[in-house]
């Protein structure tokens, strides 16, 4: 079995790998059983790899076997002008995505994130005529909801990661199967630096991780606030250690030129997010998959995210849900807004008692605000502990794993593969812990 991959994001490079992992545990184990069952001595053809993954992706997926056509995780834009300059390359990668289904036809294409160019390999594989799943939709229930064709015209399998999606997308014609979040299946197998722990927990001062993104667009936008936020507790509040918590060494290079610009005193660490986390007493993020992760850690976190003051008036024009951290539309019953244009989240009205993790999606400075939440949680305990306490009990309901097997189970059930009798039937109903919620 031969699968393309086209994956743009980090944390999508992440998922594909885990998936991959978990195409690769189920072919292997049908072949063996097709094997046991037939002649001892295999052909050429059966000593053929039982699974093959090719396509783009990153440096997970490729380490996971994936053989990459390209390394998109270099690709990743944020904004229209960046995204505009890299046009040529994108359809450069377009073409050699047609060409690639036309001489060695995969078996199926799996898109995961990535909608701007992601659909141009889906339209490339349905006039292919090769099944397109994608592992992971955009969120076109929170902005676009018109865009909800292309997945009809050009999806074959919608395998979503939130509950209530996969109502939304059937009740819109879509062939969409809830899996879960393949987030939490890497955060379950995480394997701590307990060295670094400890070396952390000796350390004296109340911690605070900071978390600016996986793109350097978004530590350039969000990590001044960030460290401002930062830097006024550290003013209020004695003993406030601020780190920052880095997605390679390129970008813990320009978290320290944008430090050595700020009042904030704050070290940079690469590859100790879980650590940093584990340890804070609270954190200062900006919105993406990484509220999971607080999530999952059950820590008390404000969430940012700073645009241009252009970009904010069209997407809050757009928005049709009533926050923008997954955390806050999962723990809340009433996901879409009352209003087209919802308000923002303000903490001092009322009806935003289900949130979670104050949230601040903004083009102005917001540093103030932002600050406020962690200075109460620094010095009022039984806030924190609040705080805590829901985000625990959301963890409970949410956080099971699981979604990277039941991801590769359909898929192998959908490409007409033989395979074992004693895989389940991935289940499309929601848990009933969401119904009210969808």
């Amino acid at each position: 079995m031969r699968v393309f991959f086209s994956v743009g994001e980090p944390s999508g490079d992440l998922h594909g790998a885990n998936l991959i992992a978990e195409l690769r545990r189920l072919t292997a184990r049908a072949t063996g059983l097709a094997r046991a069952g037939g002649s001892v001595h295999p052909t050429e053809d059966e000593r053929e790899p039982a699974f093959e993954a090719v396509g783009f992706g990153g440096p997970r997926m490729a380490a996971a076997g994936c053989d990459l056509l390209q390394d998109m995780t270099e690709l990743a834009v944020m904004g229209l002008f960046p995204a505009l300059a890299k046009l040529p390359r994108f359809f450069e990668l377009r073409d050699r995505a047609v060409n690639y289904f036309r001489e060695q036809r995969p078996d199926a294409v799996v898109l995961i994130d990535y909608p701007g160019f992601n659909w141009h390999i889906a339209r490339a594989a349905k006039e292919a005529d090769i099944p397109v799943f994608y592992y992971g939709l955009p969120q076109l229930w929170a902005w676009a909801p018109w865009r909800v064709r292309k997945v009809r015209e050009l999806v074959d399998h919608a395998l979503v990661k939130l509950p209530f999606e996969e109502r939304w997308f059937r009740d819109r014609g879509c062939n969409a199967t809830y899996v879960g979040h393949p987030y939490f299946d890497e955060l379950r197998s995480q394997r701590l630096d307990h060295p670094f722990l400890d070396r952390l927990a000796m350390q004296r001062g109340r911690l605070v991780t900071i978390l600016p993104g996986s793109r350097t667009e978004e530590v350039k936008s969000n990590l001044p606030q960030l460290l401002k936020a930062g830097a006024i507790a550290q003013r209020e509040v004695a003993g406030v250690r601020l780190v920052v918590a880095s997605y390679n060494e390129r970008q813990a290079a320009l978290a320290r030129r944008i430090i050595e610009r700020s009042s904030a005193a704050a070290e940079v660490y690469v590859g100790h997010t879980p650590e940093l986390i584990m340890s804070a007493k609270a954190c200062l993020a900006c919105s993406g998959s990484v509220s999971l992760e607080l999530l999952f850690h059950a820590k008390p976190s404000v969430i940012l995210y700073r645009v241009p003051w252009w970009t904010y008036a069209v997407v809050r024009r757009l928005l049709k849900v009533r926050y923008i951290t997954l955390v806050n539309l999962l723990a809340t019953d009433q996901i879409y807004a009352d209003a087209d244009h919802p308000a923002p989240y303000n903490r001092n009205e009322a009806g935003h008692e289900q949130v979670l993790m104050p949230e601040y999606p903004t083009w102005r400075d917001r540093s103030p605000d932002l600050a406020s939440h962690v200075i109460e949680w620094l010095t009022d305990e039984s806030a924190r502990q609040l705080a805590i306490a829901g985000l625990a009990e959301l963890r409970d309901r949410v956080a099971q794993g699981g979604a990277s097997a039941k991801a590769a189970e359909y898929i192998v059930r959908h490409i007409n593969l033989p395979e074992p009798h004693t895989l389940p039937i991935v289940a499309a109903s929601q848990p009933a812990a969401y119904r009210k919620a969808s």
